[in-house]
């Protein structure tokens, strides 16, 4: 226009004096727009801005954008005038103008952002007044939050620590309020534009510890409820941390779920609330959330969290900040993968260098991921479990502290990790639907325990506590349906021959507490692990199934009162002895009352216990088997024949509900006269006389309990007539037919020279009469087991007369290397298993534990019988076997498919009848490794005077194992054979 007026309309100049068109202000546009800059501005100080002639500022540059920068120039000098004359009104003006633009002119940004980012520089550096700062951070904000791409994420990351800054200024006047709330909103402009497009910002680290400064949240009020279940616990925490009986309430104290906190939407925030810092601290939260929407994003939101909850002590639930903070970030993620992350990666925090050695913290965060996991656990369930072998870790290392000599200051701080783990399991395993994955864990945790007492024994607790948590999740029909994990009763069946003698009775512990879950004891977890004597502390180990034998025994008495009219004695076997009174009136011993079916005379066993877990033939088998192999080890103590009786009953009541195999009982009464049988015999020099008399009473126990349990009647009263109630000065029957060690039994005599002749001299005493017991119980047993199966009595009597052998899988498949334990440290090995013990803290396995006894031998294993087999020998028994391969020649005739067969068994028996007779004759082979009854025991009084009773390790079987060579033939030669011997 100004081109045309200058050129094309001289000549009308003097013609049309009247056309608007040829004023001067019309033929110079090029200056309008200083003058709508100056219109902005008023007149006088008191003046407010010209919002309309703003608004035409801006609508001007948009469309003459090659004006913009001569604008953005003018503004950014006038901003720097009037911070120097301190005009806030005037530079409230030309933040608002750079507002405008930014709104107006978002696809000319390139031509003012310079200019706009210099001023925004100008007025956060500013120190002496709050207002020009603020306005800064607005600006700032604005500038943000207009963006559409990537281009200047270089230059706002240069303003977030001096944002981080503003937004940590102390002070509780308004004005530092305000400038508090404007830094937050800034930061959460950064924290949207970092997810946004995708850019973290190197200084996130910062970003999240200036929002948790702010972060504020209305703590939790305790109502009278809250108060009375918090008394509770505390009543529950001193019981527990004892170890001594059950629990009433559910949660401890801490373990208070935050409810759920709203949303915050930033553009329908009150006056009020846009200046309060803690709205915009939540805010910056919610963005965060969004922005960790990966594990990896999530990893560098949550490490500056948890470093900041470090430093500052801030774990501590249920008003900690860290408490309020993850369970506000996990009510506000989406989906429950990313809950179920923020959760492990609690829980791999414990690993962190800055808690590893602080035992209080390490419990306060392991209180925190237990309330997480109840949170969780309430709207989802919880999927990802691999953080459960952590906790079990950091238990079992607690465990292994509690074990060696530390202070009262560090041992109560170890309890409280104790205490804080377990609460935590049980919650997981609440939240758990699957629980296959854990038995897994268990599986491999049991298979790879190490030789060493101590930490086998803190890994075995550490199990034991994981059992007690899952079964008070399992529901009574997801037990009833589930069969007994396969690869868990594999591992536990090689740990119930584990060098260790604790750590098999740890074994049979954990056994029980899956496959029965006891009533009313669902938080007995650590306690029963601190009364069982992995810690070094007295043991009296009781399973918490024997509410259960009793219940089963008070039954069947009744039932057979109404029946037979035999009139049952009132206390049972025993009933007169003081260490009976005494193993009552203890908190270990808990007796429920029967359940007592009103409505008729037939009692349905499979009421009277709580859902137990099914187990296959195959496993039943192999449970025998294992039973067998433990109650013969030379080093048996009470604690283990006591863990025999509690896990056979078990079996066998297993047996009686959902087994009903008539092979299987038979062979199962079998065990029991092969185990009398065992401990009569005097010709048997490797057991000691001491581990016979416990045979003894074991196999009366057992017996007396199927007896009850099958409903054979007579056997019971004949055996109670039999043996004297202090047959075993260290065991006793209790009214649930159940064998318990004497809880006022001095250990220390066991297996002293006077204790081994008073065994001796009573079973050459008892020989005589349980002989003549045996012939009339099978003769009643022969007759009673076909009344409740399909056999006959011939075969029952027969097949239980038989030695009982254990089955070819359990022989070949599950039967560990026992090796010698001598008494020393730790080993190098063992550390496989817990990296984190330093060489120079290693614990002793002589530790103050009656569990510890064994039987030294009387010298130095015999040299005729290697330990290891040697290569000529292996060679020689390869050659054999390929002898008899090569020597047998295939037919070329067809043979028929029954003739094959027949032979393929035939060949099979003449195998399996070679290792009974190889089995019959271990013992023998083993003589060398033991002197008589009179040096047996002149040899451990030796081993008492020295002081070095404790911490003994036998090793006595791994002599008679390196005997087997190979066998003569695997199954495919035998089919050759088979098929040539028809020619």
């Amino acid at each position: 226009m100004g081109f045309i007026s200058r050129n094309v309309f001289p000549a009308c100049e003097s013609m049309c004096i009247c056309c608007p068109a040829l004023r001067s202000r019309s033929r110079q546009p090029v200056k309008r727009y200083k003058k709508l800059l100056g219109e902005i501005f008023p007149k006088s100080p008191d003046g407010g801005p010209n919002e309309r002639k703003i608004v035409k500022l801006c609508e001007y540059a948009a469309k003459n954008p090659i004006r913009i920068p001569k604008i953005a120039k003018f503004l950014e000098e006038r901003c720097y005038k009037d911070l120097r004359s301190e005009q806030m009104k005037f530079i409230n003006i030309v933040t608002e103008a750079y507002n405008k633009m930014l709104c107006h002119c978002k696809d000319q940004m390139a031509y003012f952002a310079t200019s706009l980012l210099n001023v925004v520089t100008e007025l956060l550096d500013n120190s002496k007044q709050d207002t020009p700062t603020i306005l800064g951070c607005q600006t700032l904000t604005r500038f943000i939050y207009s963006q559409v791409d990537g281009t200047y994420t270089h230059s706002i990351e240069k303003f977030a620590l001096k944002v981080c800054s503003l937004a940590r200024e102390e002070g509780e006047e308004h004005q530092k309020q305000c400038l508090r709330a404007s830094g937050l909103q800034c930061l959460s402009a950064m924290v949207w534009y970092m997810g946004e497009f995708s850019h973290i910002f190197a200084t996130v680290d910062e970003i999240v510890h200036a929002i948790l400064d702010n972060y504020e949240a209305d703590m939790i009020v305790q109502t009278n409820e809250d108060r009375e279940e918090q008394n509770c616990n505390w009543v529950n925490e001193v019981i527990r941390c004892e170890g001594r009986g059950t629990t009433i309430c559910n949660s401890p104290s801490y373990m208070i779920v935050r409810p759920r906190t709203a949303r915050k939407d930033p553009t329908l925030l009150t006056k009020e609330e846009t200046e309060m810092p803690k709205v915009w601290a939540q805010i910056c939260l919610q963005r965060m959330v969004d922005l960790a929407k990966e594990s990896t994003t999530l990893r560098q939101i949550l490490d500056p969290m948890f470093s900041y909850f470090n430093s500052r002590r801030q774990w501590t639930p249920p008003n900690g900040l860290a408490m309020i903070v993850l369970s506000d970030a996990v009510y506000l993620m989406e989906t429950s993968g990313s809950q179920q992350l923020v959760l492990s990666t609690v829980v791999r925090h414990l690993d962190n260098k800055h808690v590893a050695n602080d035992p209080e913290l390490k419990a306060y965060i392991i209180q925190v991921a237990g309330c997480l996991a109840k949170l969780i656990r309430t709207s989802s369930y919880l999927r990802d479990i691999s953080f459960v072998n952590d906790l079990c870790r950091h238990l079992r290392k607690s465990f292994q502290a509690t074990a060696r000599s530390i202070g009262d200051e560090e041992l109560n701080l170890n309890v409280m990790i104790q205490n804080s783990i377990e609460d935590c399991l049980r919650e997981i395993a609440k939240g758990i639907v699957n629980t296959q994955p854990l038995f897994d864990m268990m599986a491999v945790s049991v298979e790879g325990l190490p030789s060493s007492g101590i930490v086998s024994r803190a890994a075995v607790g550490s199990l034991l506590i994981l059992a007690h948590a899952m079964s008070s999740a399992l529901s009574p029909s997801m037990r009833s349906q589930q069969v007994f994990p396969d690869t868990l009763l594999d591992a536990l069946l090689k740990a119930m021959l584990h060098p260790n003698v604790e750590t098999r009775v740890g074994a049979h512990e954990i056994f029980s507490v899956i496959l029965l879950q006891s009533s009313g004891q669902s938080q007995a977890g650590l306690a029963s692990v601190r009364a069982s004597g992995y810690l070094n502390e007295s043991r009296n180990w009781r399973s918490d199934t024997t509410s259960a034998f009793t219940s089963v025994t008070a039954r069947l008495d009744k039932l057979r009162k109404e029946k037979d009219g035999v009139k049952i004695e009132k206390n049972g076997y025993n009933n007169t002895h003081e260490d009976l009174k005494n193993y009552k009136s203890s908190p270990k011993f808990h007796k429920l009352n029967s359940i007592i079916d009103r409505t008729a005379g037939f009692i349905n066993l499979a009421d009277m216990l709580p859902s137990m877990m099914k187990f296959t033939e195959d496993q039943i088998g192999q449970l025998l088997s294992a039973f067998w192999i433990q109650s013969a080890l030379p080093d048996i103590l009470p604690s283990n024949i006591e863990a025999i009786a509690h896990s056979f009953s078990l079996v066998l009541l297993s047996l009686r509900l959902k087994n009903p195999d008539d092979g299987l009982v038979v062979r199962a009464f079998q065990l029991l006269f092969s185990l009398r049988t065992l401990s009569l015999d005097l010709n048997n020099g490797t057991l000691p006389s001491v581990c016979k008399r416990l045979i003894l009473a074991l196999s009366t126990s057992m017996l007396m309990f199927a007896a009850k349990i099958y409903q054979i009647p007579h056997i019971c009263e004949m055996l109670k007539a039999q043996l004297p109630g202090d047959v075993d000065p260290y065991l006793f029957i209790g009214d649930d037919l159940q064998l318990h060690v004497r809880p006022q039994a001095n250990m220390k005599d066991f297996g002293s020279s006077s204790d081994s002749q008073m065994a001796t001299s009573m079973l050459f005493e008892m020989r005589s009469k349980v002989e003549l017991s045996n012939t009339i119980i099978t003769d009643i047993v022969a007759k009673n087991l076909p009344k409740l199966s399909k056999l006959e009595e011939a075969d029952v009597k027969m097949q239980i007369l038989e030695q009982f052998t254990p089955d070819d899988a359990f022989m070949f498949g599950s039967r560990p290397n026992i090796e010698p334990q001598p008494n020393q440290s730790i080993s190098k090995e063992s550390l496989s298993f817990d990296e984190d013990i330093p060489a120079g803290s290693m614990v002793e396995d002589e530790v103050t534990s009656e569990l510890s006894v064994r039987f030294p031998p009387r010298g130095s294993p015999s040299p005729s019988i290697p330990q290891v087999i040697s290569i000529g020998q292996l060679m020689e028994s390869a050659l054999e076997v390929a002898g008899q391969v090569v020597g047998s020649s295939v037919s070329t005739s067809p043979l028929p498919y029954d003739t094959m067969t027949n032979r393929c068994e035939t060949f099979g028996t003449g195998t399996r009848e070679k290792l009974s007779r190889w089995l019959a004759t271990e013992n023998r082979q083993m003589n060398g490794l033991y002197g008589n009854s009179l040096e047996e025991s002149s040899a451990l009084e030796k081993v008492v005077e020295d002081g070095n009773i404790y911490g003994r390790e036998s090793g006595m079987l791994q002599d008679s194992w390196s005997m087997m060579r190979l066998p003569p033939a695997s199954p495919f030669d035998n089919f050759l054979k088979a098929a040539g011997a028809g020619r």
